[in-house]
């Protein structure tokens, strides 16, 4: 059975078949690479089997949807909440995060299944500076980002929240972040692997605990941070 728009189970055929794309793509190079990568995205964010992850694009980006499909948000209409055990809950719009200060570095993406992505040029506002700006309880322990896809979260104490290079990302490569990538808005973690850095990012909730999230509760670490 061949990928549909509501997101079934790409064929044996056809991963077959995209294999041998990947292939090639490795032998010619990384222009090769990048192109597959982007010509595969619509396919790999509409399979929720994860076989199209077989695919062997070297060392660039391979799309992944919890859910099989993430219905779009345009950066006009996009709101993030900051809510939880803060003294001063609040909703910003895309244009209220791009009006904050913003940090730029370039870090490699790590994916716990082995994969990378070296020199990846990021832009957004700390982590940090949303949560001084809420100002968390005294009750307060952990930090779980929400996915507007509906399903998808994951936690991150304070401290981990609070580092340098956890971002709310707006811009990758120098421009807006994609919603293949994750956009209009999503997380990064430069320190940990990519499940930490969640996708379609709706709300930073300040929680009491440090809980497991979804791919935690599916046996990977709840620490996350790479080479642990």
């Amino acid at each position: 059975m061949d990928a549909s728009p509501e997101g079934a189970p790409v064929g044996r055929r056809a991963v077959l078949g995209l294999i041998g794309l990947g292939a090639l793509g490795v032998i010619t190079g990384s222009k090769v690479q990048a192109g597959l990568s982007e010509l595969l995205a619509p396919v790999q964010l509409r399979d929720p089997t994860g076989f199209t992850s077989m695919v062997p694009l070297g060392n660039t980006w391979r799309y992944y949807s919890v859910t099989g499909e993430v219905e779009p948000r345009a950066a006009g209409s996009y709101t993030l909440k900051v809510s939880g055990l803060v003294d001063r809950s609040a909703t910003y719009s895309y244009a209220d995060l791009e009006a904050l200060p913003q940090l730029s570095f370039t870090d490699t993406f790590q994916c716990v299944t082995g994969w990378h992505v070296p020199d990846v040029p990021w832009r957004g506002v700390r982590v940090a500076d949303l949560l001084e700006r809420a100002a968390p309880t005294d009750e307060a322990v952990g930090v779980r980002f929400r996915s507007f896809d509906g399903v998808y979260s994951v936690n991150m104490t304070l401290d981990q929240a609070r580092a340098d290079d956890v971002i709310v990302a707006l811009r990758m490569y120098g421009k807006p972040v994609t919603h293949d990538h994750g956009g209009p808005v999503r997380i990064y973690s430069g320190s940990m692997y990519g499940y930490k850095s969640t996708k379609w990012l709706s709300e930073i909730e300040v929680t009491p605990d440090n809980r497991p999230g979804y791919w935690e509760d599916r046996g990977y670490p709840l620490n996350g941070i790479i080479g642990e």
